[in-house]
């Protein structure tokens, strides 16, 4: 198990430091977590389900919060990434979960660059083939780029910060009733309708919690003494991202209860374009681009890390590889052409691993070779098992609902 000596030396540089590690790791979760999938996924679940939609935005909170609590609390005490705790609680378990993970990942980035290529649509009328492929050639550039790891910190801390304003901006230009909203957020007219979007937007904000995770072993955020500081690093990231989704469901639903119907090729930006005209078309081209842009970096991050300590020659030739990843998802993404579909598709895929990910992380809390002496809250354990068998069971009637809605 690693360890590391931030919390014991307290100079105001090293306190400098250490307070910036914990924004940036808390941004690019949150940015990457609020990436294109869950924008789309909320503006046509709302579109869908008006203001019951609530309740999903309201119960992923939580969820996101037994998600990430747990994951990174036992990361960043054992100092290992999620493979190699896999790997420590079942031999060859952590080529499984490695390889399933870069897999959904693979999924996650189609609808990432897709996202990326309508906010061109939206802000230049770019074709999205022709967006697709500008979006590959920036993310790429952006890892090719010196010391790209510190590029992508700074890249999600100011981005993270526009999306929260531009977001704020057509929200509160066009609120909904917030009386009925906050009811339906806790009862809901008919809950047995809203597991598949609930499910759907915690799958299509997942990749941001594997990628804040991975991050925190890049900032030596890491040991037992640095427990606190990976808690408040999750405090932050969860607040950022719960801000980021209340303000664009407000958004969107502030729109659809003036009895508009939305687009349905492109539903998060025909409710901007509505809730603020021309600007708010144009502020969403710009949110979906920044969301897209820092969520294809970092997934990308991602991937790779997933597979880089069961892989030498990954290890060695890391930016190399997520230049390769960025390449090959650009490509599959203007192949497929398909950039609503793929957006939706990413997060069912991805609610789908999630509960054996987790499943496998709450194992080794068990394990004192991973986690040495220290003790997991309970109630996060709790927690963590619920979420774990809800999901498992949801997740597999949902996918002839999710074929049923969008495919059939």
């Amino acid at each position: 198990m690693q360890t590391n000596t931030l919390t014991t030396n307290t100079s105001p540089r090293n306190n400098n430091w250490q307070n910036k590690a914990i924004l940036s790791v808390a941004f690019l979760m949150a940015t990457t977590s609020v990436g294109p999938g869950f924008l789309t996924q909320t503006a046509v679940f709302t579109n869908i389900y008006n203001i019951d939609m609530a309740f999903p935005v309201f119960a992923s909170m939580f969820i996101t919060f037994g998600i990430v609590m747990n994951l990174w609390r036992i990361v960043g005490v054992s100092g290992l990434r999620i493979q190699d705790i896999a790997n420590k609680v079942a031999p060859g378990m952590g080529y499984f979960i490695g390889i399933l993970l870069a897999l959904g990942a693979v999924a996650f980035n189609f609808g990432n660059v897709s996202g990326s290529a309508l906010g061109m649509n939206v802000l230049a009328g770019l074709d999205t083939t022709w967006g697709a492929i500008f979006t590959g050639v920036i993310g790429s550039l952006l890892f090719v780029v010196h010391n790209a790891s510190k590029r992508m910190d700074q890249m999600a801390r100011y981005l993270g910060l526009l999306m929260i304003v531009l977001i704020a901006y057509v929200a509160l230009t066009n609120l909904p009733p917030l009386a009925p909203t906050v009811m339906a957020a806790i009862a809901p007219s008919d809950f047995s309708n809203l597991l598949l979007p609930t499910l759907t937007i915690v799958g299509g904000a997942v990749g941001g919690y594997y990628t804040g995770a991975q991050r925190l072993i890049d900032v030596k955020l890491t040991g037992i003494e640095n427990t606190h500081n990976v808690i408040k690093t999750a405090w932050a990231g969860i607040s950022i991202a719960v801000i980021i989704r209340i303000l664009l469901f407000c958004a969107i639903l502030g729109v659809i209860t003036t009895g508009v119907t939305l687009d349905k090729s492109n539903p998060a930006a025909d409710a901007f374009r509505h809730g603020a005209g021309d600007i708010g078309y144009f502020i969403f081209g710009l949110v979906l681009f920044v969301a897209s842009i820092t969520s294809v970096v970092g997934n990308s991050y991602m991937a790779i890390s997933l597979i880089k300590t069961l892989f030498p020659i990954v290890a060695r030739n890391e930016k190399a590889w997520c230049v390769g990843f960025i390449i090959f998802t650009t490509l599959g993404t203007v192949l497929m052409n398909m950039p609503i579909l793929l957006l939706m598709l990413a997060g069912l895929v991805n609610s789908i691993i999630l509960p054996i990910v987790l499943a496998t992380m709450l194992a080794a809390t068990r394990k004192p070779n991973i986690v040495g002496d220290y003790k997991h809250p309970l109630y996060l354990t709790a927690i963590g098992i619920t979420i774990v068998i809800i999901m498992s069971l949801a997740s597999l009637s949902n996918i002839s609902g999710f074929i049923t809605k969008f495919i059939g």
